[in-house]
């Protein structure tokens, strides 16, 4: 199914569209660096207080944005996902994982630009399908649970989206706990089984993991993956 509504369109300069691009990246920075240490979100502070994530969120169900700029809006969908994410966790709270909440990625709907959509839809539909050669998405969009490269403590912004996205890729593929090395093998999540073909596109997941770590691996080395932790990320 296509989501033809969602091209929507960042008017800057009128009506206040370009107040409206600044304040939601400054918004969501905010959140974001106030509520997310390490990796992990500090649930508990938001459902006590959760006037500043629906702000943010109240900013994204009147944001309008098209492929104009790119950056712009990959930069709006991650940070949208991401705060969705955490905004379903708050609604549910207290949980031990996602998946405790039945349809958490595929049946959960959210009001962005006007219209009702899925986390699933915002990463399959509007980036993974837009951006078929970017697969350093799966570094940035964070589904709540411990086996996601970690959640940033900030927001991704358009002038700085390129450097964030190597910055978060280089890290989850430099992070022993995340690419296990053990003898002959190396063990690596099941994101990338998931969407390998996304991986194979970028020349497979060897060579893609190596392009983004210190020491690289031999291509002889055989691949092997280990379960998923759905465990929540919670601080």
């Amino acid at each position: 199914m296509k989501y033809s509504w969602v091209i929507l369109v960042f008017f800057f300069g009128i009506n206040g569209g370009k107040a409206q691009y600044t304040e939601f990246f400054s918004a969501a920075d905010t959140f974001l660096k106030t509520h997310v240490e390490n990796g992990k979100v500090d649930y508990a502070s938001i459902v006590k207080q959760p006037l500043a994530l629906n702000n943010v969120l109240k900013l994204a169900e009147k944001a309008a944005i098209d492929l104009q700029d790119p950056n712009v809006y990959q930069a709006f969908w991650i940070n949208t996902y991401n705060l969705l994410v955490i905004k379903g966790v708050v609604d549910n709270y207290p949980l031990r994982s996602p998946l405790d909440v039945d349809g958490f990625f595929d049946k959960l709907r959210y009001n962005v630009g006007g219209r009702y959509i899925t986390l699933n839809a915002i990463e399959n539909e509007l980036l993974r399908a837009r951006f078929p050669n970017e697969p350093r998405f799966h570094f940035v969009l964070v589904c709540a649970g411990l086996g996601c490269p970690p959640i940033i403590g900030e927001a991704y912004m358009p002038n700085r989206l390129n450097q964030q996205l190597h910055q978060q890729t280089a890290k989850a593929l430099n992070d022993p706990m995340f690419i296990r090395n053990k003898g002959d093998k190396v063990f690596v999540s099941q994101l990338f089984d998931w969407y390998k073909v996304d991986f194979d596109r970028a020349g497979g997941i060897l060579a893609f993991i190596n392009r983004y770590r210190t020491t690289k691996f031999s291509k002889d080395i055989l691949l092997d993956y280990y379960p998923y932790d759905w465990r929540l990320n919670v601080k």
